[in-house]
């Protein structure tokens, strides 16, 4: 059996994790726990390009609270 994930024809969910995470998802395949579908249901390409489009910042975001308390910190020291 192919890999679904690797389906060019296939269609495609887009979810997305608590941590602001995206992926891929075949429509056949159960959401996983811990994961939400976002956007459009469609081509592997069209999915893609949504994702392209709307997740512009790849760090989780407890990283991004991290980074940003650690900044508050730093101005409070200054």
């Amino acid at each position: 059996m192919a890999n679904p994930f690797d389906d060019e024809n296939g269609t495609f969910l887009i979810l997305v994790n608590e941590e602001g995470q995206h992926s891929l998802w075949p429509d056949f395949i159960d959401v996983p726990p811990g994961w939400e579908q976002v956007g459009p249901t469609g081509s592997k390409a069209l999915c893609s390009a949504w994702i392209d489009e709307n997740w512009t910042d790849m760090r989780p975001k407890s990283l991004i609270r991290q980074m940003e308390e650690d900044e508050r910190q730093r101005q409070a020291n200054d």
